[in-house]
């Protein structure tokens, strides 16, 4: 079974439209164009098919293998390429929760389509992934619904006596499907190994397949603490792999920002070095449509030919003692941003055609009733503003646990500079302590003047309530950047 190294995503943090889009929001008929794409012209082997937060096309199956019938048919979904479906968690997302109903509905009648193209057995969707995966319960119950409520009617008569559904409109493959939990914040994180063992424990499956977030933990905990995560569930994920016997894949979803995973086609063999367990990264918009197009190609060649390795060893108890501290100055910081943050978010572009859902601030009460938007545009707003979210909090890190963070964390240096040329140092924003650790540690990082000019021209124009234009001024620098958020 061959496992896609290269998920292509719907995440809307790109500063220009793709070709194909009809406007600058990417949505509907653009989606099944961006599945292709991804496929045929960047060599991505999947897609993630986004079924929340949006309207959803059910029959993206059908619509691809109809609209791009030579390709299919040289190049199996299913096989050769992969659509995977990211669906709501009506645990958490009530509104949408139906909508999973209706996308589990649609798997088997994908598969019928894929019968009839292919003219053979072939399952062209058969995972689903489940956002904000929190307890073994959550994925059961998506696994056991498949299996008894959209496979497992087929074999029911109408009345005693009566033919089956399956004797009516046919059998209902595939018999199962895999469920991928994605985990998104501290707790789950922490408990993402035990989750999926007891998860396994009843389930006859040949490998498994495990999504770590990251950039809710950032928007969350901090760009230092989101690293830190992610590196304890991969070593963990890892001790599970080897007791289980079984194949284990993480996924890691990676952003252009630093602060969200600093993923973009110059720096994939320093990501993959920074996560060598990680079978999969995500591709986000702004990797594939801010970039030329051979440089996106030719990153996209490299991360399928990459090879895993061990995870990092390590220390746990100094690194949750970091994390826990750290996180705590984030925090502070950021609540003290939260009004001008959302301010400014109103004015940022969009980019997909999607509902934004609010931030895991909203649920926390440690830091009160704080509600922030999701994390594209809370990226973009700090950035906007000459504040990139990276360097909040860091004040709080000591010599000792700078050391320690650069024996683990192998980028730390490199993605704070890369986010530091955008910031403002005489920002009446910035944290007194937090400047002065700015100016000890990081002097010498060169600032993107023309970056800096428009960031303090957002500002002016902010304090004189003077925000006429204030969208194409984020999108001036977002542009510069090469990524929205």
């Amino acid at each position: 079974m061959k496992i896609p190294k290269c998920m292509s995503t719907q995440h809307p943090d790109n500063v220009n439209p793709p070709f194909f889009a009809e406007g600058n929001e990417i949505s509907g008929e653009d989606e099944i164009a961006e599945a292709y794409y991804v496929f045929s012209h960047l060599g991505c082997d999947e897609q993630m098919w986004d079924c929340e937060g949006k309207e959803v096309d059910n029959y993206v199956v059908k619509k691809l293998l109809t609209k791009y019938e030579p390709f299919f048919r040289d190049n199996k979904l299913g096989e050769d390429f992969f659509l995977t479906l990211r669906v709501p968690n009506p645990t958490v997302e009530k509104a949408e929760a139906k909508i999973l109903l209706e996308t589990l509905e649609s798997i088997p009648r994908s598969y019928d389509t894929a019968r009839l193209f292919y003219e053979e057995e072939r399952a062209p969707v058969f995972e689903v992934i489940l956002p904000m995966a929190a307890s073994t319960k959550c994925l059961d119950r998506i696994y056991q619904y498949y299996l008894d409520f959209v496979v497992g009617k087929q074999n029911q008569p109408f009345k005693k006596g009566d033919i089956t559904i399956k004797d009516w409109i046919g059998e209902f493959k595939p018999e199962n499907i895999n469920v991928i939990p994605l985990f998104e914040d501290k707790p789950g994180m922490l408990q993402a190994d035990s989750i999926t063992r007891n998860y396994l424990e009843d389930k006859n499956v040949e490998y498994q397949r495990v999504f770590l977030a990251r950039s809710d933990p950032a928007m969350n905990y901090g760009i230092i603490s989101a690293v830190l995560l992610n590196k304890i569930a991969l070593e963990r994920f890892n001790i599970l792999s080897e007791d289980l016997g079984m194949d284990i894949y993480p996924i890691i979803g990676m952003g252009s920002a630093p602060f969200r995973g600093n993923l973009e086609p110059s720096l994939v063999e320093e990501v993959g070095l920074e996560y060598p367990s990680a079978h999969t990264l995500t591709l986000q918009s702004s990797f594939k449509y801010d970039h030329p197009h051979a440089e996106v190609v030719d990153a996209i060649n490299k991360l399928k030919n990459r090879k895993t390795r061990d995870p990092h060893q390590m220390d746990e108890e100094k690194t949750l003692d970091i994390i826990d501290r750290y996180a705590a100055e984030y925090e502070k910081q950021i609540i003290n941003l939260a009004p001008i943050i959302n301010r400014v978010a109103k004015y940022v572009p969009s980019r997909r055609k999607r509902k934004l859902h609010i931030g895991l601030f909203g649920y926390s009460r440690s830091i009160g009733e704080i509600s922030l938007p999701r994390a594209i545009t809370f990226t973009c707003a700090l950035y906007s503003l000459g504040i990139p979210p990276e360097v909040l909090g860091l004040n709080a890190l000591t010599d000792a646990d700078r050391d320690y963070l650069k024996s683990v964390y192998k980028n730390f240096d490199l993605d704070l500079k890369k986010a530091i040329q955008y910031l403002d140092r005489d920002s009446k924003l910035l944290n007194p302590k937090l400047k002065e650790y700015l100016n000890l540690y990081y002097p010498e990082v060169d600032q993107d003047l023309s970056h800096l000019e428009l960031t303090r021209d957002i500002n002016k124009s902010l304090s004189t309530n003077q925000t006429e234009g204030m969208g194409e001024k984020i999108l001036r620098g977002a542009n510069l950047r090469k990524f929205l958020g």
